[in-house]
């Protein structure tokens, strides 16, 4: 039996979203459990619509956090492709797509990201897709199997990991593919040019070609079809589709609109909480994609201290919804919530999967190492910090992110000759 004499109202259908909503009810909350989504769907995961779910190894079914049937059985009101338009902080409501006004005691935010769009002419022929919803999923499955049908070409706009991801599905299919990147290497920003040349081999050896050192300028077509791909350099890209994975933008409209404190987009972009993912307003949270949360898990660690000291990240995984989603639920509850999660996520691309746990922004490092064989892409690689270890990457590598996880928290110099050893375990080099 639900009682009503508290209402906490979650907005956005995700995994954060969905997740917290369970949270709820397994602490123990009696109120009204109200999960707002603007999509049709019900909440779903992220990860398979560029990895199992495009390439056809994962059902759709497969997709979604929990049984349709489940939002009834947990009594959590399910409101579908209702977009909340406006907030009321001072009357504590929230004013959604139909006019319907939902009056909350205290409210999560998990309003997640939205694809970056091309600015250049040509975006609004047919052919052009962006992936961030399954309905986006859907529809590139399709084109997929059509172009490898026809021996079509895909051009992808930018080589991170869901443009990498896309490329090797399309391949799956046997579409030709280029994908088009500013920077030197796939992954420049997130791995640097020492581990980035590893994916454009990978990717080489599977057919993908690569553009580099160049951006997307001009999209053409015919009858609203796409024809070719123009870039910066003068070159032109034969192309029956186009995809733009040009990076997310936190969906932060409807916290700014309401005047709550928010990230410079500069600094990454996201609603500021705290490290119990409260935002300025006492009685709202934020989780997801959409939080951008202090460096908890570096504090108290010589890292930490050589960085600014307002520092904050958005993390845009599947992990940190899946975890942030709970922990902002129990911190609503009134529970003392600290998330220091480190930043984890994964990636699967043809015969490789690898898991990367951490913070190495450029600039951030001074030594890369690596433990294993890259020629045979079974190897670990760390990003170290005067011999303090931000970051780890393990490739075709195995049962180690707790270990990788545990050394970078622990903020103590390492012997690189030790870490780079695969004799030495890990676990050996913990505290």
């Amino acid at each position: 039996m639900v009682d009503a004499h508290q209402t906490f109202v979650i907005v956005g259908g995700g995994l954060a979203g969905a997740k917290a909503a369970e949270t709820l009810r397994s602490e123990g909350f009696t109120g009204r459990v109200i999960l707002i989504c603007d999509e049709r769907d019900h909440p779903y995961e992220r990860p398979p619509l560029s990895k199992g779910f495009l390439t056809g190894s994962q059902e759709r079914d497969s997709v979604f956090v929990h049984e349709p049937a489940w939002y009834a059985q947990a009594d959590i009101e399910l409101h579908l492709g209702l977009p909340a338009v406006h907030l009321d902080r001072a009357a504590k409501a929230v004013t959604l797509g139909d006019g319907t006004r939902v009056h909350y005691d205290r409210l999560l935010l998990a309003t997640g990201a939205e694809p970056r769009r091309l600015d250049i002419p040509g975006t609004d022929l047919a052919g052009v897709h962006h992936l961030r919803r399954l309905a986006h999923a859907e529809r590139l499955k399709g084109v997929l199997t059509t172009l490898g049908r026809d021996n079509g070409q895909l051009v992808i706009a930018g080589a991170g990991w869901i443009g990498l991801e896309v490329a090797a599905a399309a391949r799956g299919y046997g579409a030709e593919v280029t994908i088009v990147e500013p920077e030197p290497t796939p992954l420049h920003p997130v791995l640097g040019p020492e581990l980035g040349a590893l994916f454009a081999d990978l990717h080489g050896e599977h057919g993908v070609r690569f553009h580099f050192g160049a951006r997307l300028t001009e999209i053409t077509g015919q009858d609203g079809m796409v024809l070719a791909a123009l870039t910066d350099d003068g070159e032109e890209h034969p192309a029956h589709s186009v995809l733009a994975a040009i990076g997310a933008a936190p969906r932060t409209a409807l916290a700014e609109a309401a005047g709550l404190e928010v990230v410079d987009r500069a600094a990454g972009g996201g609603i500021a909480v705290d490290t119990s993912l409260r935002t300025s307003d006492p009685d709202i949270f934020a989780a997801g994609d959409v939080a951008s949360a202090p460096l908890a898990f570096l504090e108290g660690t010589p890292v930490r201290a050589a960085l600014p000291p307002s520092a904050r990240l958005r993390v845009e995984h599947w992990a940190n919804a899946l975890n942030g989603g709970p922990a902002a639920a129990r911190a609503m509850l009134g529970q003392d919530v600290a998330y220091d999660r480190v930043p984890y996520f994964f990636s699967d691309q043809y015969d490789v999967g690898l898991e990367y746990s951490g913070y190495a922004p450029p600039g951030s490092y001074d030594q890369v190492l690596v433990r294993g064989d890259v020629g045979k892409r079974q190897f670990i690689a760390f990003w170290l910090n005067d011999g303090r270890l931000l970051a780890g990457m393990n490739v075709n590598v195995w049962d180690v992110t707790e270990s990788i996880q545990q050394l970078i928290r622990g903020g103590r110099q390492l012997d690189p000759a030790a870490l780079a050893d695969p004799a030495v375990p890990l676990t050996s080099l913990l505290p």
